[in-house]
């Protein structure tokens, strides 16, 4: 018997066979993390989908933003005729989707048609190689994250329509920790936390944030890959549950420059294989931490402006990082310091590091992979642990910087010998690709604010 909301194979089948369930969707996360995949009838689902998996266009993991195929990767290209790839069940993953009516979810893992070797580009490859990774050396990966988001009075339809200018915000106020405000929001905060529970995604906690309409959900700490599933079903359901509603929510990590970015803050911690040891924790050692700790932190402060791609895939992303706005400037830590990159928080066996660069718009698979290859880098290297940072981080000027827009982090992540080490060759240029297509369709836009600022005064 799985847990709440998740099947085993046997229970998915027989809620089928019974007509409780007679829709499964068979997805993936795209290269912006979003679920994209295919709705089968239950039906055919039993017949030719359960074990045979299902073909999906190789595309699928080589495009844009708007779904656009992109010229320059090596995975895929018209040259190599767009062939398909094949999605299949990870059986570990099955869970309902309460709020479609007789819904399921599979999570695939995408193979090689021909050789049934996972395609290594992948999004989900890509964070479980890290994940093998860690466990070589000896390590459970550990992880939960904090995303935020902005709940909006407008449909989707309605956005749109305005051009996503001049939206209404659920709240005319700043509403961090505020109950009466979340109260009026609990019609979709409730729906959306009582949904994921029923689909096998825990809950601890939502609140209101530190912006208009802003709220963030935190959902219980779990394996890497896990975690990620978990985030890529609670965007979904977020914005599925606010368009049933005639609402709408944004993960954008800067949608108005005059109010607080949205994060996806990772807290991440290492265990033993089986899950019984932390192994961050040392009462004996310098704030609790155990020599382990330091070089896992130490990594990721070292790899960080480096692995900035990873945390920050977007033009908008790099908008969020502006002085006293709770996004950090710098990569520094800090003990239980929000001003700065890295926060090491927790006592016991919950002593952990925060990480506090990713905004909203991230791919939780890419962040956790980014997360988890620089804490490796530093164990590996046995890097030292500089002092933390006490004080105000915005004012630290010998912090090193957080790249300040996505063309400085493409320079960095192009020249990171790291970063080709620890991905390997075709992930770090599937990335690389990825992230000059961003740029160059930034390029090809005349903006708002060009017009506004040079057509009459030019």
């Amino acid at each position: 018997m799985a847990g709440q909301g998740m099947l085993t194979r046997d229970e998915l089948e027989h809620l089928i066979r019974h007509g409780e369930i007679d829709t499964v969707l068979m997805v993936f996360p795209d290269l912006q993390g979003r679920l994209v995949g295919k709705r089968t009838t239950g039906r055919f689902f039993l017949q030719s989908v359960a074990d045979a998996g299902t073909e999906n266009c190789d595309y699928l993991i080589a495009c844009d933003m708007d779904n656009n195929p992109v010229p320059g990767y090596r995975f895929t290209s018209y040259e190599q005729g767009y062939g398909d790839m094949l999605a299949k069940a990870d059986w570990n993953t099955v869970r309902l989707i309460p709020w479609v009516e007789k819904t399921a979810m599979i999570m695939c893992d995408l193979l090689d048609v021909d050789s049934g070797n996972l395609v290594e580009v992948a999004p989900r490859s890509i964070l479980q190689a890290q994940v093998d990774a860690a466990a070589a050396m000896g390590f459970l990966p550990m992880v939960a994250s904090e995303i935020e988001f902005y709940l909006f009075k407008d449909t989707y339809d309605e956005a749109h329509e305005k051009g996503y200018r001049n939206l209404q915000p659920h709240s005319p106020w700043l509403e961090d920790y505020h109950i009466l405000q979340t109260t009026k929001d609990e019609y979709i905060l409730g729906a959306i936390r009582r949904n994921l529970e029923a689909a096998g995604v825990p809950v601890e906690f939502s609140k209101g944030e530190a912006g208009k309409g802003q709220h963030e959900i935190n959902l219980d700490y779990t394996t890497a890959v896990e975690m990620a599933d978990r985030n890529s079903v609670y965007k979904l359901a977020a914005k599925e549950i606010a368009h049933f509603n005639g609402r709408s929510v944004s993960f954008m990590a800067k949608y108005d420059f005059n109010d607080t970015g949205s994060s996806c803050h990772i807290h991440s911690s290492l265990w033993t294989l089986d899950g019984q040891t932390a192994v961050f924790d040392d009462h004996h050692g310098p704030h609790g931490m155990s020599e382990t700790f330091q070089h896992y932190l130490a990594g990721q402060i070292a790899t960080a402006r480096e692995f900035s791609l990873l945390w920050a895939p977007t033009i908008n992303s790099y908008k969020r990082f502006q002085l006293g706005s709770w996004a950090p400037t710098g990569v520094g830590w800090g003990i239980d310091n929000r001003t700065l990159g890295f926060r090491k928080v927790g006592h016991g066996k919950g002593t952990r590091v925060e990480c506090r660069i990713p905004g909203s718009d991230a791919n939780s698979y890419f962040a956790f992979a980014g997360t988890l290859a620089g804490g490796l880098y530093g164990i590996k290297h046995k890097l030292p642990l500089g002092e933390a940072f006490m004080g105000n981080g915005y004012d630290a000027p010998d912090i090193p910087r957080i790249p300040w827009n996505i063309v400085d982090a493409i320079n960095l992540w192009e020249g990171s010998t790291i970063a080709r080490e620890a991905f390997g060759e075709e992930v770090h240029h599937h990335i690389l690709t990825m992230a000059k297509a961003e740029w160059e369709a930034f390029n090809h836009t005349v903006t708002d604010w060009e017009l506004r600022r040079y057509w009459e005064r030019i």
